[in-house]
């Protein structure tokens, strides 16, 4: 995985902490469905499939995975609206 950037601007924030599959993934396609093409969303999730459901959703959604990190038991990732 390439990363597009390491300091992007949030433009909203999800936290899907505590949640499991598919929940993270699910309030991530809303939230991004209320963006503008090009804002940024992060999101904090702590299920540990959220790693290859978020890659795997930029690939086929066309939103790009900015960047994604991994800290404390916490999952986050940085989401370009396509």
């Amino acid at each position: 995985m390439v990363l597009e950037t390491e300091n992007a601007q949030v433009d909203d924030y999800l936290d899907a902490r505590g949640l499991t599959c598919p929940m993270p993934l699910l309030k991530t396609k809303l939230a991004l469905n209320a963006m503008q093409s090009g804002q940024v969303l992060k999101v904090s999730a702590t299920d540990a499939g959220s790693q290859r459901d978020f890659q795997r959703f930029a690939e086929l959604s066309g939103h790009v995975l900015l960047r994604s990190e991994h800290a404390s038991g916490e999952y986050h990732y940085w989401l370009r609206k396509s």
